[in-house]
């Protein structure tokens, strides 16, 4: 039997990366799921791959509240009830300091990560309040603790998450819901790899590369973490912060690259993509 037999789950922007490991997971361990995306060529071939029994696919922009309301209906239609909602969409934006962004660029950021959980959050808790059950879970990511220089749009809007996501668990604490902020750590996946820099700025990156070796986990790794806070496992409980990137996989990570340069194994092959793009204002002083 799955941890997750006989319940659903909505999960945004699920045709790629953690939010197909989530959805992949979730189906593993027995759920139903709704997968999402912008694009209805990706919804098809999610559905097909994972099995159209198993999931209804809906395509959903996360920045429109009609489509947040379709998921839910889709769920309720298709598979008559709804458990858990998992709101993962999200963009990463321009890699660079904050005045050289278009306007456009940095607000489209908040569009998504922002707009969109609160969208999502303000959907699902409905339902599950009236109910008295149901889990939501909010992805965070890196800066939803600290400043991130020249990630300034993606950080502070995770930051944003992590604040929005706790004061909802308080507000709706005793009402039967589950309210959880997520954090799946540094994955392989397009969001980290596929990168747009600010010109010039692009130097600055090189690093990354070693970072995602040290501490870079497959998406399916943080996905089977977050099975069990859908799962009755986490019943009765709210307002808990998860993060993966613990103290103890960063030393793990560190003792693993020092193990392969002992042993003057090949490093894995690790490839991040940086396409430029130009500051609005010039941008005199860009490091070297």
């Amino acid at each position: 039997m799955g941890r997750l037999d006989g319940r659903v789950a909505v999960v945004t922007g699920s045709t790629r990366g953690f939010g197909l490991a989530v959805a992949t997971a979730f189906v593993r361990e027995g759920a139903r799921v709704v997968v999402s995306s912008r694009s209805a060529e990706a919804v098809d071939a999610v559905v097909s791959t994972l099995g159209p029994d198993l999931v209804e696919g809906v395509v959903a922009d996360v920045r429109r509240q009609a489509d947040h309301e379709a998921l839910l209906a889709a769920a309720l239609e298709r598979f008559g009830r709804l458990d858990a909602w998992v709101n993962n969409a999200g963009v990463s934006g321009t890699y660079g300091p904050t005045p050289a962004l278009a306007e456009d660029d940095f607000l489209s950021v908040l569009d998504i990560n922002v707009r969109g959980v609160y969208l999502g959050s303000t959907v699902a808790s409905r339902y599950f309040l009236s109910q008295r059950a149901g889990k939501l879970i909010n992805v965070l990511g890196r800066g939803d603790r600290r400043p991130v220089p020249y990630q300034n749009a993606y950080a502070s809007s995770k930051a944003w998450v992590r604040a929005f996501t706790l004061a909802l668990a308080k507000e709706t604490e005793g009402r039967g819901m589950g309210v959880f902020a997520f954090n799946p750590g540094l994955m392989l996946t397009d969001l980290v790899q596929q990168v747009r820099a600010v010109k010039g700025y692009e130097r600055r990156l090189r690093p990354f590369i070693t970072v995602l070796r040290l501490w870079g986990e497959r998406p399916a790794v943080p996905a089977a973490r977050l099975v069990e806070l859908a799962s009755p496992a986490s019943d009765g409980q709210t307002g808990r912060v998860i993060s993966m990137l613990s103290p103890g996989r960063m030393l793990a990570g560190v003792l693993r690259e020092l193990s392969r340069r002992i042993g003057r194994r090949p490093a894995p092959a690790i490839e991040l993509h940086v396409t430029t793009a130009e500051p609005v204002v010039p941008m005199d002083s860009a490091p070297r």
